[in-house]
């Protein structure tokens, strides 16, 4: 038998699919790449003391769990050097096609001659709901498994090319991409758009995830600010978050807001939500970075879903 290796994109999935009737080790990619400055060269010094330094200071991630939790992990996908069937796990939303895009380009550089399949969850029926692997049977799971993708020496180099340009310093390179169809990631194009969502808009200086949280915090009415976070994370779409992300979004608006208990826009949140005052001076910084782009040196068009440089 042909040895194997399965790449999980997180721990709870891993506890799933160490349950499945399948052959191989399995390691867990523990990290969150859709946030923060990213830098290309994936595993390196350079790469790992960016991440550690960024989740250090806005999750208050400790440099021993940092070490245990991730760097651990990522030690032991470096040691598994014998496997030449990689499997990897992941699914349709931002989130993971960052991560997966990240691995992909690890594997390009680390591991050329093995075969690299793709396993990836989404449109599993005709409902039009995205699905998350952990939200499938162990029977939808063995079949995805069953039917995974071979990937292609172009698909490789291409994920590799997308994660070049998700870590270069403009954005608008990731805009001009037109050839997703040409190969096997189903779902990276709607992962790109919004991720070029995710900059400021012109018309109030929030981005579309920033946006949104203001409309359902003013439609809902939540009682609480984890009624809303329940709310937000029920309803997110493409982008994969998970609720500590969401609640620090809430932090950086918190002005907008006079209550969260119950949840209540101000006045000035209302005006911003509507389009006639613009935020983007009160958000602008100069250290948040969005892959290896500055989040505040570019403007989103919503009008012509172009992005703009400052």
């Amino acid at each position: 038998m042909k040895s194997l290796l399965h790449i999980s994109n997180g721990d709870s999935f891993t506890s799933r699919l160490k349950q499945l009737p399948l052959d191989g080790d399995i390691i867990t990619w523990r990290e969150m790449l859709c946030e923060g400055q990213t830098l290309s060269n994936v595993g390196s010094e350079s790469f790992w003391k960016t991440r550690f330094e960024f989740l250090n200071k806005n999750y208050r991630v400790s440099k021993s769990w940092f070490v245990e939790k991730t760097l651990k992990e990522y030690r032991s996908l470096c040691n598994h050097k014998q496997q030449d069937k990689i499997v990897l796990w992941f699914e349709y939303d931002l989130f993971c096609q960052v991560n997966m895009l990240a691995v992909l380009s690890w594997l390009k550089t680390h591991r050329r001659h093995a075969k690299i399949y793709l396993v990836c969850s989404g449109k599993e029926d005709d409902s039009g709901k995205m699905y998350g692997l952990n939200e499938l049977s162990d029977e939808q799971l063995i079949k995805l498994y069953e039917n995974k993708t071979l990937l292609s020496q172009d698909d490789i180099e291409y994920a590799d090319y997308v994660w070049q340009l998700y870590c270069s310093d403009n954005p608008i390179r990731l805009e001009n991409l037109l050839d997703f169809g040409d190969y096997q990631f189903e779902y990276l194009s709607s992962a790109v758009k919004a991720h070029l969502e995710r900059f400021p808009t012109i018309k109030n200086g929030l981005n579309a995830v920033e946006n949104k949280v203001l409309h359902l915090a003013s439609n809902e009415k939540a009682d609480s600010k984890n009624e809303l976070l329940g709310k937000i994370l029920k309803t997110q779409g493409v982008y994969g978050y998970g609720d500590t992300q969401y609640e620090r979004l809430l932090t950086n608006l918190k002005p907008l807001f006079t209550s969260f208990s119950p949840v209540k826009l101000s006045k000035k949140g209302l005006q911003v939500l509507k389009g006639n005052e613009n935020y983007y001076s009160k958000l602008r910084n100069s250290t948040t970075y969005l892959g290896g782009s500055l989040k505040y040196s570019f403007l989103y068009n919503t009008d012509s879903g172009r992005i703009h440089k400052l």
